[in-house]
């Protein structure tokens, strides 16, 4: 099926502390950290290029709902139990939830991921089919391979490490399963990685921080703070490691964005952030998503920032 190519929402405005943290780690960083705002792009909980990777996958969505625990397979959580034992490290006790954005068979299952699930606030598609490049590198295979690139460098450190999925169901999780995982990992970090899919010219990467959101099963309130400081920490590593500059197109040049429209942050009882490490439709960004070297890199910062916000 096609990809969603809806226009996001508005910009946010984004905490003061987090910006701040963001533009010291940016001082000993790559130039470009204040890089110049452009017109929105997209960005989504469980889709892409749109508002986010929840956006529409089609226009008609059902409205039945798919059950809480909508695997279909019975698929339980990935990586939760590694097979051999973790290495003693700085991370040890601590548990890392990995949600790679999308699935790669959603577009096989467009019934199934336009079954909307509560996300508190409203209700929203179940997934949706991310993007791609226009060479036709998906945007859900490009999460699956830094995920696992990410979940061996953290399990290095001794973290333990969950994958919401690991391309072992046809379709999902749902969004609101999504964030289930990670709350009932009691997760200590949750970090949603996708790619964005805008317009030619927007370039750079942005970190999706939760909103004081409270609604129905939605209660942020507890994880604003953490959060924000998780991205941060995200956002300056990330800088750093893969040279790539924050978004030129949202966040203002902070690379962070703060929303409340996605179940999957809105659910969460943890701190967590999505991390949109490029834009996939335009050609310089895609030249980096689609290199193995950066993609490493991209896990590394991803990684060095977790590492540093569990050290405190």
């Amino acid at each position: 099926m096609p990809y969603d190519d809806s226009v996001p929402p508005t910009r946010r405005a984004r905490p003061l502390l987090v910006a701040t943290a963001l533009a010291a780690l940016c001082l000993t960083a790559v130039a470009g950290c204040g890089g110049a705002q452009a017109p929105a792009g997209t960005d989504t909980d469980a889709a892409k290029p749109g508002p986010e990777a929840e956006a529409t996958a089609s226009a008609s969505a059902s409205a039945s709902t798919p059950s809480p625990e909508a695997s279909p397979t019975g698929a339980q959580p990935s990586g939760a139990t590694p097979t051999a034992p973790l290495p003693q490290g700085p991370l040890t006790g601590r548990t890392v939830v990995i949600d790679p954005g999308h699935n790669p068979r959603n577009r096989e299952h467009t019934k199934e991921i336009n079954q909307q699930v509560d996300i508190g606030t409203g209700r929203k598609e179940c997934d949706t089919t991310g993007t791609s490049t226009n060479a036709g590198y998906a945007e859900a295979r490009f999460t699956l391979d830094v995920s696992h690139r990410l979940r061996e460098l953290l399990q290095a450190q001794g973290a333990r490490v969950v994958l919401t999925h690991d391309d072992d169901r046809p379709f999902g999780p749902c969004i609101d399963e999504r964030a289930r995982i990670g709350n009932e990992a009691k997760a200590d970090a949750v970090v949603s990685v996708h790619a964005d899919g805008s317009a030619v010219g927007n370039r750079g990467f942005h970190v999706i921080l939760p909103a004081a959101v409270k609604g129905g099963g939605a209660d942020t309130s507890k994880i604003v703070q953490s959060s924000a400081d998780l991205g941060a920490r995200i956002a300056g590593h990330f800088v750093r490691t893969t040279g790539s500059a924050p978004s030129n197109y949202i966040g203002g040049g902070t690379g962070l964005d703060t929303r409340g429209d996605l179940g999957g942050l809105n659910l969460s009882t943890v701190p967590k952030v999505f991390v949109e490490c490029g834009n996939m439709r335009d050609p310089e960004d895609a030249a980096l998503l689609t290199d193995a070297g950066w993609r490493q890199k991209a896990a590394r910062g991803m990684a060095d920032g977790i590492a540093a916000y569990l050290k405190g």
